[in-house]
């Protein structure tokens, strides 16, 4: 058997208990949907931590998501996937919400623009700290295929499915967000290497 096919194996098992679970939540075993959740909640999080930078704002948007999944838990298709990648899904969605909802009430002018930019952005962080602070400084759409490519270990074809674009433009904006960070942390090593030569 291919590691592939074994893959394909396990995830089709997991959608089923996935399924099953939610069948019996929705049938009305409250325990099935603890259950549901301390095997999701951490994931849910993980991916809202991330791609927020905030643990308190991460926090919330998995409550949000759990709350949302009590209501709607008949929603999710196991031929669709894994209620993992559902799930990540819609804390997407929320995240989107979210960001929209601050945007309209964050006032824009060239000094915030500015001080984002400074050349010490990263001063004093440890790497896997810079490493963390360039993620969530890249624009949304690349940081969303690192965090779900790179730190979640989604496949290209789960990425693009949690995204809602194609296989390629996974591809590619995982491309240039990993270009973008090589050269944030290059500019992070180089201020390092120039202040020791001194």
């Amino acid at each position: 058997m291919t590691r592939e096919s074994d893959r394909g194996g396990r995830r089709a098992a997991t959608s089923r208990a996935d399924s099953d679970l939610l069948a019996r939540f929705c049938g009305g075993d409250p325990d099935a949907f603890t259950q549901v959740y301390r095997m999701q909640q951490a994931a849910v999080f993980r991916f809202a931590r991330l791609m927020t930078g905030d643990a308190a704002k991460a926090a919330e948007v998995t409550q949000d998501v759990f709350v949302w999944l009590i209501h709607h838990a008949a929603e999710f298709d196991p031929a669709r996937g894994e209620l993992s990648a559902f799930l990540i899904g819609v804390t997407r969605k929320f995240l989107l919400r979210r960001r929209d909802n601050e945007m309209r009430w964050v006032p824009l002018n060239e000094d915030s623009l500015a001080a984002r930019d400074e050349p010490d952005e990263y001063e004093g962080d440890s790497d896997t700290e810079a490493l963390r602070r360039a993620i969530a400084a890249l624009p949304l759409k690349y940081r969303e295929v690192v965090v779900l490519c790179d730190l979640e270990g989604k496949s290209y074809e789960e990425s693009a499915a949690v995204a809602g674009c194609a296989v390629g433009t996974v591809r590619s904006r995982l491309h240039r967000a990993r270009a973008l960070l090589a050269r944030k942390l290059e500019l992070k090593a180089g201020r390092k290497v120039e202040r020791c030569s001194v």
